[in-house]
């Protein structure tokens, strides 16, 4: 299910956007049909544009309510009419270069234990300016691989290596790249049993939900077991013209060399 909000305040009208001949959530629907363990897609949209773009590209896309607050409630109302016991992979429209084999990894992980609600994604950082953007969400794991707590701020934190550096945790990441590997990048992407998401979509916002403005928090602070993997390959979600311009950098080199390959 990948769930599409027409509107978007830091890029506007994003998921219509020209990127190699297609728009940005055709890529998106293409890379999740592609994962082996998924045998329907169906975009969950506010949005006529969106609807049409996705049915015109041989997709399938149902309305939903544009009163949703997050991409879960909306992913929440088309589940409601699908089978009980149904898994559900949540894939955020906006991450168009999201790799078929991250998907197929977290549905595996869903299906092989029953003690986790909800199985998520992770990826690595590749500098500390991606670290200290507020925009990238990260994660903190226990041993078992849950999550103990997401937030945009940098978990954890490097305080014997800021300490070194004047207390300027930026400069010391930037001067040992190697604790760069301490941190986890969370992906948008959720996979939970129907039934789960039925109930989470039920749930109240919680105070750390709010105060972050992180979705997953409210899981966690109702007692969820939200299991991170690590994603097959890194990914760009798209939030800005400059996330834009890097995706379309990627895929039309794909394109490009598809052509000459054929």
């Amino acid at each position: 299910m990948i769930p599409a909000r027409a509107a978007s305040v830091r890029l506007p009208g994003k998921l219509l956007r020209e990127i190699a001949g297609k728009p940005l959530i055709v890529h998106t629907f293409e890379r999740a049909k592609a994962a082996k363990s998924v045998s329907r897609v169906i975009v969950a949209t506010d949005d006529e544009a969106i609807r049409g773009a996705v049915i015109a590209a041989g997709g399938e896309a149902q309305m939903t309510s544009p009163e949703h607050s997050s991409g879960s409630d909306r992913v929440a109302e088309v589940a409601a009419g699908l089978p009980e016991g149904s898994i559900i992979v949540n894939v955020q429209g906006d991450e168009p270069l999201i790799a078929p084999e991250t998907i197929d990894a977290a549905v595996e992980a869903i299906l092989d234990t029953e003690e986790s609600d909800i199985v998520s994604v992770y990826e690595t950082f590749e500098s500390a300016s991606e670290l200290f953007d507020p925009n990238n969400v990260k994660v903190v794991t226990d041993k078992t691989g849950h999550a103990l707590y997401f937030s945009r701020s940098p978990m954890p934190w490097p305080r014997d290596a800021s300490l070194k550096h004047g207390g300027d945790a930026i400069r010391a990441v930037e001067s040992e790249p190697e604790l760069l590997a301490h941190f986890k990048k969370h992906t948008g992407l959720y996979v939970y049993r129907r039934e789960y998401l039925l109930e989470f979509s039920k749930m109240p916002q919680t105070p750390l939900e709010k105060f972050e403005m992180l979705e997953q928090l409210r899981a966690l602070e109702n007692g969820a077991r939200i299991k991170l993997v690590k994603a097959a390959a890194n990914s760009i979600g798209v939030d800005t013209e400059d996330d834009l311009e890097k995706v379309r950098r990627v895929l039309e080199t794909q394109v490009s060399r598809s052509v000459i390959i054929n």
